[in-house]
Formats: C-alpha cells, structure tokens, sequence
C-alpha cells in the first residue's frame, strides 16, 4: 500500500485542480479522511479476517463499488448546505468518488501485496497495474519507522508527490492565463 501521506496529498492535489467551489474546511477534511478511508479494512487483520478475504486488506473497502458509495454519501453531506442542492451536489460526488476511488489506484502501483479488488463484492480477483514503481509500504509503525520506511517514502515522493505538485502547479498557471486572457478580451 502507499502511506497514509501518499493517499492524502494526491486527494488533496485532485482538490487543488478540481473546478468546485466553495471549498470549505469539510471539504477539505472529508478529502483528506476519504483518501485514507479504504485502508480501515486492516482491522480486520485484528480479528481474524486474511489479507485476501472479501473483507480483507485491500478488498472491498478499496473497491470502485465502495468508492462510489462512500463518495455518494460524503458528497451529499458536504453540499447539504449550498444553494443548488442537491442538482449541484454531482461534482461533488463524483470529486469524492475520484478521492476514494484513487486509494485503490494507488495501490495497484505499488509492488507488493497481493493487488487490489477493484470490482468488489462482485469479484475479489485483485488487480496491480503493468507498471508499479512504487515502493510498498510497510503495515505497522515500528516497520515504517526503519530504513524501509525511508525507501517507501523517497519513493513516493518521486512517483506520486512530485508529480501531484506539478499537477497542481500546470492547473494554477492555467488558471491565472485564463483569468488574464478572460480579462484582457473583456477590456
């Protein structure tokens, strides 16, 4: 899996470049709690419950059908207050989708685990992508606390931060020339 860190700074880098407004303090902490969301499935391991079970680590609660249900729900609860609810509250169900939907993509690019039941409870076949440069992190503090931890982290940053950092900063420059550019063709 990437960390907990990993799964909130893409979230919160899709939040950047999202066209929703406004974005309030909900929006941003249920961004954040929606990344990391699907990895409450390793509880389980504490009772019992195997990696590869339905509910399992990386099983139904990493799911597209868990996404779309979760970010159904907390799109919903964060538009409830707007003007155009519920009409306008789809952006913001599809946003959280994409955040939740993003743990398990994430993961799928990663080399370790045994991959990711995207079509859960349908199938629990689990799924990695071709490519996987990312390093799989360790489940536990004392293991992330070590010198693997440190290789997870330097990966991370080179495959997911930087990259959600230059997203970021493309989709700010975009939106300033297109402010400048509206501007000037309203003068």
């Amino acid at each position: 899996m990437a960390t907990v860190f990993t799964h909130s700074i893409a979230a919160l880098a899709l939040g950047r470049v999202a066209p929703l407004k406004p974005r309030t303090l909900l929006f941003w902490g249920a961004t954040a709690i929606c990344a990391a969301l699907p990895d409450i499935d390793a509880i389980g391991f504490s009772f019992g419950v195997h990696y590869g079970d339905l509910l399992g680590h990386r099983g139904l609660t990493h799911s597209l059908a868990f996404a779309l249900v979760v970010g159904s729900l907390v799109g919903l609860i964060v538009t409830r207050d707007q003007e155009d609810f519920p009409s306008g509250s789809w952006r913001y169900v599809l946003f959280f989708f994409l955040v939740i939907a993003s743990h398990g993509v994430l993961d799928a690019i990663t080399n370790g685990g045994l991959g990711v039941a995207f079509f859960s409870p349908f199938s629990n076949q689990r799924y990695f992508f071709p490519w996987r440069p990312v390093e799989v992190s360790p489940i536990g503090l004392e293991p992330f606390l070590s010198v693997r931890g440190l290789e997870v982290i330097v990966s991370e940053i080179k495959w997911i931060w930087i990259p959600a950092g230059l997203l970021v900063g493309l989709a700010e420059i975009y939106r300033r020339t297109r402010g400048t550019t509206s501007a000037s063709a309203s003068q």
